[in-house]
């Protein structure tokens, strides 16, 4: 299983950008794609995941109503769409993949496998 995350960048308060995580391996569709960011000095932070076969995601509340994960099954390729961006989102965000249990999603130990990472810096 391999996933690549990209699409970082600088960008400026307020602004957007659109990760990408492009997946690769798996054997079936039943597994969920994770998005956790990791600020300099901070442990790994889970901030999204989806389901990539039927889509269902989950949110978590430091970033709802800004951030929003979607996927693209004929691509296999997952996105977090990020929005209002704040100079606190500065952080390196990795996609992870595997099968967490509900409790265990927004948790780095509910994933087997990761993405390099991409850095978003949020600057004027």
């Amino acid at each position: 299983v391999q996933l690549q995350a990209s699409g970082g960048g600088l960008v400026q308060p307020g602004g957007s950008v659109r990760l990408s995580c492009a997946v690769s391996g798996f054997t079936s569709n039943h597994f969920d794609i994770g998005w956790f960011r990791q600020a300099p000095g901070s442990g790994r932070e889970g901030i999204s995941c989806i389901n990539f076969n039927d889509g269902r995601t989950y949110i978590d509340d430091s970033v709802k109503g800004r951030f929003t994960m979607s996927r693209d099954n004929a691509k296999n390729t997952v996105y977090l769409q990020m929005g209002d961006l704040k100079p606190e989102d500065t952080a390196v965000y990795y996609c992870a993949g595997g099968t967490p249990i509900a409790s265990t999603r927004s948790y780095a130990s509910g994933y087997k496998w990761w993405g390099q990472g991409t850095q978003v810096t949020v600057s004027s």
